[in-house]
């Protein structure tokens, strides 16, 4: 027989669980709507290829060698969209994609989320679209899937472009606001919340970190679409991406000096996102070939701060690919 102080608990228990399973329910609806209404604003703007069963979204546009851009952390292929690609598609067959699990693209299944993994679907994306020896570039965390492209089809890449990319290991953990989303915790509690309830103010403080010293350029939060990255989904794939980079880098570094491609790299010496030294310094030392060019007091975003010198880099690549 249940003891009289033992029902009370039990009843104050269930009804504690009851209320927050219902705030939950409250949450979830409401993030459930966020993400519906980000969706219907931000359609695709490219054509959905299907890969093993996965949808990977492409956005394709110009004319000339075929060039592939890749993006970066908690972003989309509307990054590039927002002005790089239209003024390269003058002289380019221009593939830009959402990697998987972001955008528009469909995840890859767990334990295949790497930069190996996800360089190796893109690569199958472009195949299908009949993508001939491109000049690969890669921003940020996209920098990691460069070299993972380059490494994987050496005799098929014509070159490679790095643009404030992510190419080695670096001391310490990430931090707790990047791993958080990946965890028991923050799928159940804080992913939603986010969802749910992150405002334009949290938006522009984010992006004005991203691109500090340089301020944010007009129209560019809006063109982004930064809804589609705040999907519970996003938040929880881009986290488990970033957690689980260092050992998959650290396997890459050593073969860098066996890339045979021409590399450009572009990185600012006001990056505090992807730290110069840590990263670009360090590659350009491991690739005989690779060409490093510094940018004094640009941040972490070189394609929208600097364009004239990263379209200068690809254009360099591409002459030393024997493209142009």
């Amino acid at each position: 027989m249940i003891s009289r102080r033992l029902a009370v608990s039990l009843f104050l228990l269930a009804g504690g669980t009851a209320a927050l399973g219902g705030c939950a329910a409250l949450v979830g609806h409401r993030a459930a709507e966020r993400e519906a209404a980000a969706e219907a604003r931000y359609p695709p703007v490219g054509r959905l290829v299907e890969v093993a069963g996965h949808q990977v979204h492409v956005h394709v546009e110009g004319s000339g060698p075929d060039l592939v851009l890749i993006h970066g952390a908690s972003g989309n292929l509307r990054d590039f969209t927002f002005d790089l690609a239209g003024r390269l598609a003058e002289d380019y067959r221009v593939i830009a994609f959402d990697r998987p699990g972001l955008g528009w693209s469909d995840p890859l299944p767990e334990g295949t989320i790497g930069p190996v993994e996800q360089a190796d679907h893109l690569r199958a994306a472009a195949a299908a679209l009949d993508v001939r020896n491109p000049i690969v570039v890669g921003h940020s965390y996209g920098g990691a899937l460069t070299l993972a492209w380059g490494l994987r089809a050496p005799a098929e890449t014509a070159a490679l472009v790095i643009l404030a990319g992510v190419s080695h290991p670096w001391e310490g953990p990430l931090s707790l606001t990047q791993t958080l989303p990946a965890t028991t915790l923050g799928r159940l509690v804080v992913n939603p919340l986010v969802a749910a309830f992150a405002g334009r103010g949290s938006i522009v403080n984010t992006l004005e970190s991203v691109f500090h010293p340089q301020p944010v350029p007009e129209g560019y939060a809006e063109h982004v679409g930064a809804g589609l990255s705040l999907r519970r989904g996003s938040l929880r794939r881009n986290a488990e991406q970033l957690a689980g980079l260092k050992p998959h880098l650290a396997a890459m570094a050593p073969r860098y000096p066996h890339l045979p491609m021409p590399v450009e790299i572009v990185h600012g010496t006001a990056d505090r996102t992807v730290g110069l030294s840590i990263h670009a310094e360090r590659l350009v030392a491991d690739v005989p070939q690779a060409v490093l060019t510094r940018l004094d007091g640009i941040g972490h975003m070189p394609h929208h701060a600097a364009p004239d010198a990263v379209i200068a880099a690809i254009h360099r690549a591409a002459a030393s690919a024997g493209l142009r």
